[in-house]
């Protein structure tokens, strides 16, 4: 009953608050954008760069925990594109988009605040490891195979550059560099900055839940759903397996970090993928629905499944 009241109930309730807003016209798109971007502008930077200050770092770099991860997120990345082309008769382009429909987490507005709700500060080093390499290793691949696909619109060397320093430009990824400096120079938060950052910071899981609850309205389910439901069961099904096995039976990896893995494997779609189909003009529906029938359903996923790694 913990899980439920003390995880379950205020993230998705917060969640929930956002739709239910956003979807009768208590909040609209303006106001949902400016949050939108205190959230990642300001309240997730601060809140992970005061986590990662204060965190206790490795002694080496936890190459079993990402390989785990990331073993499997490529794993259903192919499954996803083999359905595509066997299933649905997709071309190349088509078959990255969905690939990456399947294998992308919604890390920053939902993985950020339900793996510190339900693990607390200790979680913030292994989730700060990922996220710092999720983009990085899933966005280029996936812009090299859909530009060759399409002919090369634009060289994909310029392409992968502009790739790499927008992701470097993030803000929640200066939060997490900063306070990986504090972390290794064993610096301490000034007593004043510090109050500001803490306040700052946890405004982040609340609004990050509700901006995302509200974001959903965007998306809806439409046309034929077979295609979202295979995606939405490698994404939340067949990946947080994988990666279970892998970091608990193969690489060893310690219990807080299994557990920070498979919840992060197991968050449904993130928007990324909506955005490449958009970009490039494949897809839309499919991953579109995918989105939202995945951030539906996790309700109940993710619900069972931290039931299960607390067992």
């Amino acid at each position: 009953m913990d899980i439920i009241f003390g995880i379950i109930l205020p993230v998705f309730g917060t969640l929930g608050l956002g739709y239910v807003a956003a979807r009768f016209g208590a909040f609209d798109e303006a106001a949902n954008r400016g949050l939108s971007l205190f959230v990642f502008n300001f309240a997730l930077p601060l809140m992970l760069f005061r986590a990662i200050a204060q965190a206790e770092l490795p002694d080496a770099m936890p190459w079993g925990y990402l390989l785990s991860y990331y073993i499997g997120a490529f794993v259903v990345f192919g499954l996803a594109m083999l359905a595509g082309r066997m299933m649905f008769a997709r071309r190349l382009d088509e078959q990255g988009v969905i690939g990456l429909g399947a294998a992308f987490s919604n890390t920053g507005m939902l993985g950020i605040p339900l793996v510190m709700t339900a693990y607390g500060p200790s979680a913030a080093l292994p989730l700060f490891v990922m996220i710092a390499c999720h983009s990085l290793l899933l966005l280029p691949p996936t812009t090299a195979l859909i530009e060759a696909a399409q002919g090369g619109k634009r060289p994909t060397r310029e392409l992968l550059v502009n790739l790499s320093k927008s992701i470097l430009a993030t803000p929640i990824i200066w939060g997490l560099s900063a306070g990986l400096v504090f972390a290794l120079s064993s610096i301490e938060i000034p007593g004043p900055l510090d109050v500001v950052v803490k306040g700052l910071g946890s405004a982040a899981t609340p609004c990050a839940l509700f901006a995302l609850g509200a974001s959903l309205t965007r998306y809806s389910l439409a046309g034929n759903l077979r295609e979202p439901m295979v995606l939405v069961a490698l994404k939340t099904v067949i990946h947080p397996l994988l990666v279970w096995m892998l970091a608990a039976h193969v690489f060893e990896v310690p219990q807080l970090w299994v557990m920070t893995a498979v919840l992060l494997a197991a968050l449904p779609a993130g928007i990324t993928p909506y955005l490449f189909a958009q970009r490039y003009g494949v897809c839309q529906q499919a991953v579109a629905s995918s989105v939202f029938l995945s951030t539906l359903l996790s309700v109940l996923t993710l619900s069972v499944l931290l039931f299960l790694l607390r067992a």
